[in-house]
């Protein structure tokens, strides 16, 4: 451990008072990057903010430690568990100090996560939420009982605890799971809800021991980190499955049920299949492949209702509400009719198959899409699947991610798309709005960050 003298304010003499604060051996501060080679005493002229941060100031802060995996790609993913359990003991354990629902998936985790803190809000539980990544605001990910985490709360934690992060040498999203955590265990929620970030088995949320546990679905995406086969990326998500603690599987397919079968049996984890014939419930998040994830939530139901919470009689109200409950955004959002205007942030094969398939039963004159992508994904098998009669506008989203719209426009010639590549999500969009007529659909999407920068 060696000490950074730091400038703080001016006393009577007029001279700098300073004010010693330890470092470690390798610390990222907020001007860059830090190496001590031996104990040393450092003037460093480091911002006043570094010890009392605005909202803004904080977020910058977390965002430039190391890579967020959203936003960078490859560079940001830190996978392993052993720094989350280092900061676990440094939190106090918070993961221990509330009970949770665990939910993993490709496909349809967000909403059903959204669904399940509906549900367990509309029947008077307390209910974190923790969910990734966010749109437009960092505090969209920790909410309790559908209201943000407080800015405050934000600061205060980051302040607290800046130092030992950086010797730790935390990721983004391994700082912000333990914000959610201690967060929760702070306020006491009854329950937690609570969304893996990528995969499962080494992913940071799981270091909690749910009540039950969720996956979805199985299908192709992050593949250059979880796998490149159905059985390969259900290994992973199956992860989350806890000794003894009961899963509920949204959709088995052949290549991926015996990978559940086996590890709940190793695990002496009850397994819940959805009901294919169970009546839909009706819900307020009209995308197309909602009726799968109706499913998921009904069986979680019946499940928890066996584990002695009294939700169901709360369940189809809260599923009617679920936007104004949560603040869910970006699941077949419609903001605008004449010319209706379509979101969706589904963006990988089985997702936009389905957003495809719900567009074409939509009736429209002509069909404008604003297209963007990050440069990590394989997007032929993407590209293949969209509809060539549309009118195209290519966008790169606005982070280091974006893929080049140009690259994205001559990979889409090859599928017969065609359309002109625009400078930014905002002036494809006001492009489209510009040519389309009161009769024609707009749909936006290909990428979350694509459609943060629309909402």
């Amino acid at each position: 451990m060696f000490w950074l003298s730091q400038n703080v304010s001016k006393g009577d003499s007029g001279r700098l008072k300073t004010r010693l604060r330890p470092v470690c051996q390798r610390q990222v501060l907020p001007f860059g990057e830090l190496r001590l080679t031996k104990a040393s005493h450092l003037i460093t002229p480091l911002p006043i903010f570094a010890l009392n941060m605005t909202y803004q100031q904080t977020l910058d802060w977390l965002f430039s430690q190391l890579p967020m995996y959203q936003r960078s790609g490859q560079a940001g993913y830190k996978p392993g568990l052993d720094n989350t359990l280092r900061l676990m003991e440094l939190l106090g354990h918070p993961e221990k100090q509330f009970k949770s629902i665990h939910v993993a998936g490709t496909n349809g985790k967000g909403s059903v996560s959204h669904m399940l803190a509906a549900i367990f809000q509309k029947a008077g539980y307390k209910t974190g939420l923790y969910t990734s990544p966010h749109l437009k605001d960092f505090r969209e990910r920790i909410r309790i009982n559908g209201q943000m985490i407080p800015e405050s709360e934000v600061i205060g934690f980051v302040e607290k605890h800046r130092d030992e992060f950086s010797c730790i040498g935390l990721s983004f999203f391994e700082m912000t799971v333990g914000m959610a955590f201690h967060y929760f265990a702070k306020e006491q929620v009854d329950i937690a809800i609570v969304e893996v970030g990528m995969g499962g088995r080494l992913d940071s949320t799981n270091v909690i021991t749910p009540e039950l546990s969720v996956i979805t679905n199985i299908s192709f995406d992050h593949m250059q980190f979880l796998g490149d086969t159905l059985p390969k990326i259900a290994r992973e998500k199956a992860g989350i499955i806890k000794s003894g603690v009961p899963v509920v599987i949204g959709e088995a397919l052949p290549e991926t049920k015996p990978v559940f079968e086996s590890i709940a049996k190793e695990r002496k984890a009850p397994v819940y299949y959805t009901d294919k014939n169970a009546p839909v419930w009706k819900n307020d998040l009209p995308g197309p492949y909602q009726p799968k994830n109706i499913a998921t939530i009904q069986k979680c139901v019946f499940v928890l209702e066996e584990m002695a919470y009294p939700i169901s009689s709360c369940a189809k109200e809260a599923l009617k509400a679920v936007k104004p409950l949560t603040g869910l955004r970006g699941r077949w959002d419609i903001i605008q009719e004449k010319p209706k205007i379509i979101l969706d942030t589904g963006h990988n094969e089985a997702g936009v198959k389905l957003i495809v398939n719900q567009i074409l039963k939509e009736k429209y004159s002509n069909i404008h899409i604003i297209w963007g992508m990050v440069n990590d994904k394989e997007t032929s098998s993407i590209l293949r699947l969209l509809p060539p009669q549309a009118q195209y506008y290519f966008c790169q989203p606005d982070i280091p991610r974006g893929k080049s719209a140009k690259e994205l426009q001559q990979e889409s010639y090859t599928f017969n798309l065609v359309g002109e590549i625009y400078p930014s999500v905002k002036a494809a969009l006001e492009a489209a709005k510009k040519n389309a007529h009161t009769g024609d659909l707009i749909f936006v999407g290909g990428s979350t960050f694509v459609v943060a920068e629309v909402i």
